[in-house]
């Protein structure tokens, strides 16, 4: 019955609401805009739309435009110092959740001396506290998947020591202002809305199973995984499906929400080590592979069997009646939506590469592992990587 709440962020949901952003009380007079380093929110009309937000508001603003789809912290440092080079004084975080993720990294480092990576807890990070106040952050997000708009923390990879790890925690880290707006992602291509999406959905399975689940984590987490298991497939197939996209959006603010009241499991520290080693892996994609054999894992440990029929309902499996019911409503899902074949190998993944990526996995973000139903050692980490290699 116990749990812990505390989000700070002014949440602003609907389609056309970025309108709104000029009318919002910002939190300075000049903003660095945080954006990919690909195409989407210039060819699609969002960061002009977003300059123009700001225009009318009186705030000036400049465009750091390097992120890539895992951050890497070389980028988060050259990001800091563009804002501390133009003073500008708060962060505005414009696309999915690598943008907010980097954009949290940055706003810390451009108050903050040293390295990202110094303040960075597990593995070769130094763990220390943020000392000075991280610039105000707004995330105006364009993907329904990571639920960054949510929560104080961001997923950064250092490409000198293959790892890649969870920073931030500190409650200063909390976007200000967090506009969802569905008709910025009408835009994101159909692989990308699956990617997303089971992202998101995952957020709040592993909530739901987590050892750390409570009543308030749980009406989150349900309502979230029955509105992707009913909207995702639409939104795949059309993303102008505006009532699929205002849903998506909806289950992924409420994923990450699950993600402050619980926490999730060691899905993501296992994804985070694959992709910490092959930067160009998806962080959904990553995800879905290894799904499938993660969850029967505990199924076959009779671990949580009571959460996982209750899943299964809520995917719409009626009739659910015991724990593999939900496999086959997983399964089914990544079916329709045409990502059920993701091969590991199409990203140069080996089997030689299991062993060190478990190792990776609980040495960087080994606390996800304490939220874990049940206990799961090196070898069953080993094992699940090999019953999902394709």
């Amino acid at each position: 019955m116990s749990y812990n709440m505390y989000i700070p962020t002014r949440f602003i949901f609907g389609a056309g609401r970025l309108n709104e952003l000029h009318t919002q009380k910002l939190p300075g007079k000049k903003a660095m805009v945080v954006i990919s380093n690909g195409k989407s929110t210039k060819e699609n009309g969002s960061l002009d739309r977003t300059i123009e937000e700001l225009s009318k508001a009186g705030i000036d603003s400049v465009i750091f435009d390097q992120v890539q789809a895992n951050p890497l912290k070389s980028t988060v440092m050259a990001g800091a110092k563009k804002a501390k080079d133009n003073a500008c004084d708060f962060i505005v975080a414009l696309g999915g959740g690598s943008v907010m993720d980097a954009s949290k990294a940055i706003a810390a480092m451009a108050t903050n001396d040293g390295d990202i990576w110094d303040y960075v807890f597990g593995g070769t990070g130094k763990g220390k506290a943020i000392v000075n106040d991280p610039l105000p952050i707004i995330c105006i997000t364009t993907t329904a998947g990571t639920g960054s708009e949510a929560d104080p923390w961001g997923v950064i990879s250092n490409d000198e020591t293959n790892e890649k790890i969870g920073f931030g925690g500190d409650d200063r880290l909390f976007p200000k202002i967090s506009i969802i707006d569905p008709e910025l992602m009408k835009t994101v291509p159909s692989k990308f809305t699956a990617y997303q999406g089971f992202d998101a959905l995952f957020h709040s399975t592993e909530g739901y199973i987590s050892k750390f689940a409570n009543l308030m984590s749980d009406m989150y987490a349900l309502t979230a995984i029955e509105n992707i298991a009913k909207y995702i497939v639409r939104a795949v197939k059309d993303g102008s499906d505006m009532e699929a996209r205002e849903h998506m959006a909806f289950a992924n603010t409420l994923s990450g929400v699950v993600m402050n009241v619980s926490v999730t499991t060691a899905e993501h520290s296992i994804e985070h080590a694959m992709s910490a080693y092959h930067h160009e892996l998806t962080h959904g994609a990553g995800l879905i592979m290894i799904s499938k054999a993660f969850y029967e894992f505990f199924i076959e440990k009779h671990a949580c069997d009571d959460r996982f029929i209750a899943m299964a309902k809520a995917m719409g499996f009626k009739e659910a009646n015991k724990p593999e019911d939900f496999i086959t409503a997983l399964v089914d899902l990544q079916k329709a939506c045409g990502v059920s074949e993701l091969k590991m190998s199409d990203y140069g993944i080996t089997p030689g590469e299991f062993d060190k990526i478990a190792t990776n996995a609980r040495e960087t973000m080994g606390g996800l592992f304490a939220a874990n139903p049940c206990e799961m050692t090196n070898d069953d980490v080993v094992e699940v990587l090999k019953k999902s290699y394709k």
